[in-house]
Formats: C-alpha cells, structure tokens, sequence
C-alpha cells in the first residue's frame, strides 16, 4: 500500500471510530493486562528471550505502566510488530499502547489519529559499514548499495541525504530488521542504516561485530516514544506521566534501593511525586502511591537506561543526549503538582 493510501485509510478509521476509543483503561481494568505492542526483537529495546521473558527500555516503559495500574509489573501482554503493522495494530485497538522505538513526526502525530505521550530515547539515524571498506564518512558513500527497512522514517531520511550532498546510492529494502541486518551481512550491500541505537544492537548479530564500524555522520532527529489513540485523553494522560514519573524519580534521586527512605522525605516535590501530599494520582484515575508502585518495580529512567541499553547492558551505549537536563543532556518532564 502507497504511503498515502495508508493515511488516507487510517485518517478515515479515525474519523469513524475516534468515539470509540474511550475508556481505554476501564478496558484494561477489566482485561487484567495491558496490551503492548513492541518490537519482535531488538536487543536493549524488546526482545523475548529463550525462555518468553521479554526486556528491554520500551518493554520496561509497558512494566512501568502496569506497575502505576495494578501494583504489579507482569500484567502486560506483548504484542510483537512490524515496523509496516505497528499503526494499524494500534488504531484496529489490538494493543492499548505502542511502545516499539517509533519516531515522533507530525504525519504521524496528525495524520494517523494518534498521540505520542512523549520521548523514552533521543536517537538519530547513522550508517554502518565494514572496517575493511576503508571508509571514514558517510560523505564517502556514493555509489553504494544501502540495506535499509521498509515503513520506516530510515528510507526517507536515506533518500534525502544521499540527495542534499549529490551522492547516488542504490537502496535494497527488507519488511525486517532481521532481514536487513541478514542481508547486510551477506553482502548484498554495502551499507546498513537505522537509528543508531539499532545499530549497536543489530551489530551484536553479527558473526564478527568488531569487523564494522559505525560512521560519525548522524543525519536526522529520531526522537523515539510511546503512542496511544486519539479520542481518550485520560488514557493519554496516563501513559505521559508515566514516562514523567520516570523521569522525575530520576531526577529527585528516587530509586529501587531508596524508596522506602525517600518516602520519609521533608522535600515538597518528593512528597508530591511518591504521593504523601496531594491526590496527584487520583486526579489520574490511579492510586496515590502509583509513582512509587513504578520505581518499586521496575525503577526511575536513569536505572531502566542503564540495564537496557546503557553501560549496564552489553550495548553499552553513552547516555548522550539522554542524560537529563541538569546533567549536560535533553530529559525533562514537567513537574507533579
């Protein structure tokens, strides 16, 4: 299906069924669970592993979720996606939130009837190649054959670099991330691009990881987060401040360890978040003490960042721009008051 089929269908749906889409978390009351889409497999984001356990930031995020809702991390149901499905999945109501490393767009904010509740990781699209090729830009890519996956803001983003410095490329296009990284290894191209995050993932499947390097070109902003549907602004408040709540226990120094000792706290923005003062999580249609359901089972952002993809897990990515804004980076939530 054209892109702008696709929009025009989902446009239509929403326009149908917008009134529908309320009382999503009388749903997941009801249910038991909430219904996840993720990623199938994308190491430090989600992946199941051999035994069906699932991990990883966004996988965390739906953990943190059931946490604030029902005091318990493991009332979640993942459903894994496409990159080509995820929307669809998410607007037919087969998952009640997409947390699947999705970059926030306007045509995507407006144009599919959704809402992102925010930003779990500030990425940006990079190239890989091997070390062999002698190539030190990405500026040195003309004439190239470039792996890239379908249904993605990658292809675009590849199509207008290689078009703004006057280069010529040849992309060979996969429905998976499997299949791309597959294919790249193969030799059927020269290239792999996505965000890079993904890449040091998608490295590690490789039979020689340290054989390829990533490129410094960064060329586009992937601000990455989770989405709901239009038409259900307490759902849509819920997940936000979720992500918020993670990122203000972080801030206040709120962790898995500390909890019960920062529960005693005298600070007002403490008393606040965790609940001592003020009926912030009622207002939510949740318990008061929903943030500290969060960190009490899954942590603050900082220690789900660091185990997932940071120096705590086998990716071992810097925190860059992911540090929070007092920090030298670019998190930030808005108070809870």
């Amino acid at each position: 299906m054209k892109r702008s089929t696709m929009l025009l269908s989902l446009a239509l749906t929403v326009a149908w069924g917008g009134a529908a889409n309320a009382g999503t978390l009388d749903d997941v009351k009801a249910r038991g669970s909430v219904l996840c889409g993720v990623s199938g497999g994308l190491a430090g984001f989600s992946r199941p592993d051999d035994k069906g356990a699932w991990s990883g930031i966004d996988v965390d995020f739906c953990r943190a979720l059931a946490a604030a809702i029902f005091d318990d991390p493991n009332k979640v149901k993942y459903l894994p996606l496409t990159a080509k499905d995820r929307f669809t999945a998410l607007q037919h109501r087969e998952v009640d939130v997409l947390s699947r490393n999705t970059t926030w767009t306007s045509s995507r904010d407006t144009q599919l009837g959704f809402n992102f509740a925010g930003v779990i990781y500030y990425d940006a699209q990079g190239f890989m190649v091997r070390k062999s090729a002698k190539v030190a830009s990405a500026l040195e890519l003309s004439n190239t054959t470039v792996c890239v996956q379908t249904g993605t803001t990658t292809q675009l983003n590849l199509a207008d670099y290689f078009r703004s410095n006057n280069m010529k490329y040849e992309a060979v296009v996969f429905n998976t991330s499997d299949e791309v990284i597959k294919a790249y290894e193969s030799g059927r191209c020269d290239v792999f691009t996505t965000d890079v995050s993904q890449i040091y993932a998608e490295r590690l499947k490789l039979s020689k990881p340290d054989d390829h390097m990533i490129l410094p070109e960064l060329i586009s902003k992937e601000p990455l987060g989770p989405l709901v549907r239009h038409g259900d602004d307490q759902w849509f408040d819920i997940v936000k401040w979720v992500l918020f709540a993670m990122i203000n226990a972080e801030e206040y120094d709120i962790t898995q360890k500390n909890i019960d000792q920062r529960l005693k706290s005298d600070r007002p923005d403490v008393k606040r978040l965790l609940g001592v003062e003020g009926n912030y999580g009622e207002q939510l249609g949740l318990t008061n003490d929903w943030v500290v359901r969060i960190v009490r089972h899954v942590g603050n952002y900082g220690e789900s960042f660091d185990r997932n993809v940071g120096e705590g897990s086998r990716l071992k990515i810097s925190r860059g721009l992911n540090r929070l804004w007092n920090k030298g980076g670019i998190q930030y939530a808005p108070p809870v008051r």
